[in-house]
């Protein structure tokens, strides 16, 4: 049985890579809404900070909201727990701290991943090459999700970090769908319009379910049918549900382990029948913020219940 330490350095070491990636795909969104000139820019980067959930944070320092100010805030301020650096030390650091229970491939990834974005974010990065910024950032953590999968023993180690990938995942993909419909629309004049199409595809450029999307619903911007397949599509690897069925099944194997369940396993089955159970139209009947705002709180739950059960330190 792996000691709590142990595993809380592989849950979050997980959790931070995947923070490290979506902070990047979220700035990749405000960046190409920002550039439809379609409205004001300032606007546009003050969403950003809000789904990105550091508003607090980003207004003690900053007054005004450009691609300069908010840029450099979600990637390089180490102030900022969240920035992509912030995500990639901490990263680094439990990677460290569990190295024994990696492979050297699986090591190497991340500290590779760290000494490259520390040269490309050593000083403020300027909008016209935030393109190719953003892809390192991607192309980086991608790295460091394939050379884990494509070298560990799927045991309780393998779990832990699943577990900790899927649960961030899901968090950063109700608050992007949260924010879209609350914060992102200017005013109810705007739905059904060129500007919120473009706004909802963005936000499936952000969760990189813009082509697969189109695949599904052969380009047709829908707000219901964008939300349905990033909620309770099954088969969309940033779904809530798909996030839940691999929650889900490696909890289930840590119980089979352990010889053990706890409240944790509970509230993910719960969860994952939720979302099973659930049609589309039902939600926007009861309130798509509603129901986004409940599966957060729970999301948050589920991971506090976790580091009980597993004596994370």
């Amino acid at each position: 049985m792996l000691l709590g330490r142990t595993a809380n350095g592989l849950y979050w070491m997980h959790r931070y890579i995947e923070r490290a990636e979506n902070m990047a795909r979220i700035v990749d969104a405000g960046l190409r809404m920002a550039l439809t000139k379609t409205s004001d820019a300032p606007e546009e980067w003050s969403s950003v900070v809000v789904s990105a959930g550091a508003a607090t944070g980003f207004a003690a320092k900053h007054r005004t909201y450009t691609a300069a100010t908010v840029s450099d805030f979600l990637l390089r301020d180490t102030d900022n727990p969240s920035s992509v650096m912030s995500c990639i030390e901490a990263a680094r650091s439990n990677a460290r701290m569990v190295r024994t229970a990696l492979t050297r491939e699986a090591w190497e990834s991340v500290n590779e991943a760290w000494m490259v974005l520390k040269k490309s974010l050593c000083r403020p990065v300027p909008e016209s090459d935030l393109p190719p910024v953003l892809d390192q950032i991607k192309r980086e953590t991608a790295l460091i999700r394939g050379a884990f999968h494509g070298t560990m023993l799927r045991n309780e180690i393998f779990d832990f970090a699943r577990i900790g990938t899927f649960i961030e995942r899901a968090d950063n993909t109700a608050r992007i769908l949260d924010v879209k419909y609350y914060v992102l629309l200017p005013a109810i004049s705007y739905v059904g319009t060129t500007l919120d199409n473009y706004q909802w595809e963005s936000i499936l450029r952000s969760v990189s379910a813009h082509r697969s999307y189109r695949w599904v619903y052969d380009g047709d911007y829908k707000p219901a049918h964008i939300a349905d397949y990033l909620i309770l599509n099954g088969r969309m690897p940033r779904s809530l549900h798909f996030c839940y069925r691999n929650i889900v099944d490696n909890l289930g194997y840590l119980a089979a382990d352990y010889g053990a369940r706890h409240a944790a396993q509970e509230t993910a089955e719960m969860t994952h029948e939720t979302l099973k159970d659930k049609n589309i139209s039902g939600i926007f009947e009861t309130g798509l913020h509603e129901f986004l705002s409940d599966f957060i709180v729970k999301n948050n739950r589920l991971g506090t219940e976790i580091a009980e059960a597993y004596n994370f330190d």
